[in-house]
């Protein structure tokens, strides 16, 4: 299967390029995703058999004040990609998120559940997904929450650089979710392409998140814990550690549709040993 990627220095897109190495990956320097058509012509160009996009604004806090440029990248250009896979009959993976849903409550969001962004990265991620069904062409939509891996910038990279630094933190006790391992959603990501490309009827709207939920405080005493390191963690409320976007309480997902492709819940602790061991932090 021929396939391109959008990303090439995420945390996806990092294990997308270790794990198929033969696909054709596209930069910013290739395929700005701030010009939608230069990625719808990008498509049109490689003419593949699959596409992923592993690309999209991640700054969360800095979406509030910078809306309109998020909805390009999260939004428009996510669009633009699905009509040009569209058009050409091939199928798009396109990974979103969590914050599609207000966090309310303590059960998990199915696929189906209704969608109530509580902020402007919310709302672009919203936006793309909206654009790629309307575009009409198989398409699989898969959210994630809480992505780790050894590469860029993630919760267990700040966990480990602060416990390195201090006898104490204080973590955020009341958000619930799945932390995912970027190798896990790479595989899913991969597995899912090349079944939409034998069977375009299973197009739709996906979950894939790390097991078991925890909190970000019980989060971050696993990975101390695995890093060797005698940081204690203390619990606070969200209420004590405000950011300009605000969060979802609940992040849980119901991710059971993955048997869809023969996928289930990724256990995310021996993701993170596997992180840990990758950054030299553990043998």
């Amino acid at each position: 299967m021929s396939l391109l990627v959008f990303g090439t220095s995420g945390q996806l897109a990092c294990e997308l390029r270790r794990a198929a190495p033969e696909a054709i990956y596209l930069g910013r320097a290739e395929a700005d995703l701030s010009d939608p058509a230069a990625c719808a012509a990008a498509i049109r160009a490689h003419r593949p058999e699959a596409v992923i996009n592993a690309a999209a604004w991640t700054a969360v806090d800095k979406a509030e004040t910078e809306e309109a440029a998020a909805t390009v990248i999260n939004g428009a250009a996510p669009g633009a990609m699905a009509r040009a896979c569209a058009d050409l009959g091939i199928p798009l993976v396109h990974v979103s998120t969590d914050y599609v849903f207000d966090g309310a409550g303590t059960a998990a969001f199915a696929p189906e559940a209704p969608t109530a962004p509580l902020g402007a990265y919310g709302r672009s991620k919203l936006a793309g997904e909206v654009a790629i069904r309307a575009a009409g062409g198989p398409h699989a939509i898969l959210r994630t929450s809480w992505v780790f891996s050894a590469h860029g910038a993630n919760f267990l990279k700040t966990m480990l650089r602060l416990g390195r630094e201090r006898a104490h933190l204080n973590v955020v006790a009341d958000q619930i979710g799945g932390p995912t391992p970027a190798r896990d959603l790479a595989a899913a990501c991969l597995r899912i392409a090349a079944a939409l490309t034998a069977d375009p009827g299973k197009a739709g709207t996906y979950h894939f998140a790390g097991a078991p939920d925890v909190s970000w405080a019980d989060f971050a005493r696993a990975i101390m814990d695995q890093a060797g390191l005698a940081c204690r963690i203390e619990d606070i409320p969200t209420s004590a550690y405000p950011t300009p976007a605000r969060r979802p309480a609940n992040s849980r997902m119901d991710c059971t549709s993955l048997s869809t492709f023969g996928l289930s819940r990724p256990d995310w602790r021996p993701g993170v040993r596997a992180a840990l061991q990758e950054l030299g932090a553990i043998s």
